[in-house]
């Protein structure tokens, strides 16, 4: 029985054959490393280039998802079919590449064994059974078509963006403690200078406004009022620090000393506005990403829980019993472990739906929460169009659970609950496309006309 081999390259396709199939796998592993003892068992029967590097990209897509090409099979069509199929043996490196062929083409392949010792040798020696193409060339065509095949999976992504807000909301929380920590010690830096300040001024970033504002509390006059009240937007707040810099038991502070406190509360400011901005920055990605998440759960909480899956396609995977836990990875281990009892919730702890729910009804709330929560990021990631209606109604179903606990009163079920958005839906599609519903409109009148 002969045995042909299927080798895909950057550059085309190409079909070798085996001479002395039978007793080659005792030969084919000392043979490689030498060409001119390994072209003695396999030689090139057909080469088929690609025409252009778009068709090489879509080539390679296919054959990474286990789909025969149009190319691939006209090339083995065309080069195998006219032998007899049943007295050969293909080998193909992708078994699921080899199982379409052998169910479209009906010809017999084998993905295991000698076959791949035999591509080895194929893929090291392929530039010198192929005439024209040199070794920097082949070289050339892998790199460039590898990193077309890398940008295509990144853009293939239908989520693409997801990686936007892992890296915003890792950011923020970063943020989030730096600031914390800078505004801890400017509080501590100039209070000794004006320690009757961190009593009036609790908010961190107010605080910091107002150090930079006053620089040394002997020079805060009258004249200076407006201004410390604009910063505060509070007039007891701005009278009752020009009160206290007039009694002050602060020590006295260097030029040089207040200089560096002001350039450092310039520093923090900075850092809180930017948090700002990336806030806002969040909150516009994740309504353009998830947006039925976002409106079930909320910005921040939607974006940790992407962020914590790894990617909104693999957020959708989670079943609702992993998204329930998900963040508590640590404790649910240890109560396995320790065989207590194991963690209610995770980073859905967060959500306003928990803090609002009775004692004994958090762990009931948080299962249900869960379960919306998973439907949310099924429908941000497999639908088309993105709408917000799906998740509004998963959040009203949240509310109905909680009234529930509280009154008894029996919400409604997900089947009518996805029906009315459903039928929602399909009325703003209407809404958007009114030409569709003018000719559906001048159907039925002309049928009334028939009747």
């Amino acid at each position: 029985m002969g045995m042909l081999i299927l080798f895909e390259h950057a550059s085309g396709y190409a079909i070798f054959k085996v001479s002395g199939a039978d007793g080659v796998s005792q030969m084919v592993q000392e043979s490689v490393p030498d060409f001119s003892q390994f072209s003695q068992l396999v030689t090139l029967l057909a080469f088929q280039p690609f025409k252009t590097a778009a068709n090489a990209l879509d080539n390679i897509n296919n054959i990474s998802e286990g789909i025969m090409h149009e190319d691939l099979r006209g090339f083995l069509e065309a080069n195998v079919s006219g032998k007899k199929k049943s007295k050969i043996i293909i080998g193909v490196e992708d078994s699921r590449l080899a199982a379409v062929v052998q169910e479209q083409l009906g010809m017999s392949c084998q993905s295991t064994g000698v076959v791949l010792e035999l591509l080895r040798g194929i893929r090291l020696h392929f530039h010198k059974f192929v005439s024209g193409l040199s070794i920097s060339a082949a070289a050339k065509a892998q790199l460039g078509l590898g990193h077309s095949y890398s940008r295509a999976k990144v853009k293939f992504n239908v989520n693409r963006v997801d990686n936007m807000i892992i890296q915003s909301i890792s950011l923020m929380d970063q943020l989030d403690k730096d600031i914390n920590t800078f505004s801890m010690r400017i509080r501590e830096w100039y209070s000794y200078h004006f320690p009757e300040l961190a009593k009036i001024v609790t908010d961190n970033y107010t605080y910091a406004r107002v150090a930079k504002f006053v620089k040394s509390r002997k020079d805060l006059t009258e004249d200076m009022l407006e201004e410390l009240e604009e910063i505060l937007m509070d007039d007891s707040k701005a009278h009752a620090i020009m009160e206290a810099s007039r009694m002050s038991m602060g020590m006295d502070i260097s030029p040089i000393d207040l200089i560096n406190i002001q350039q450092f509360a310039t520093r923090v400011i900075a850092l809180s506005e930017y948090r700002a901005q990336l806030s806002e920055y969040l909150v516009s990605k994740m309504t353009q990403v998830a947006p039925n998440l976002t409106a079930l759960i909320g910005e921040h909480v939607g974006a940790r829980l992407i962020s914590h899956a790894g990617s909104l396609t693999n957020l959708a995977k989670y079943p609702a019993s992993t998204v329930q836990i998900l963040g508590a990875e640590k404790a649910l281990f240890r109560a396995l472990k320790t065989r207590g009892n194991t963690p209610k919730y995770g980073l859905i702890f967060h959500s306003s739906y928990i803090g609002r729910a009775g004692a004994k009804n958090k762990g009931r709330i948080s299962r249900y929460l869960a379960n919306k929560c998973s439907i949310a990021s099924r429908i941000d990631c497999f639908s088309e169009h993105p709408t917000t209606l799906f998740g509004e109604k998963l959040k009203e179903q949240v509310e109905e659970r909680l009234k529930f606990y509280e009154t008894g009163e029996t919400p409604r079920k997900n089947v009518l609950v996805m029906e009315e958005a459903l039928t929602e839906l399909k009325k703003l599609q209407d809404a958007v496309t009114p030409s569709s519903g003018k000719k559906k409109k001048k159907k039925k009148v002309k049928v009334e006309e028939e009747d």
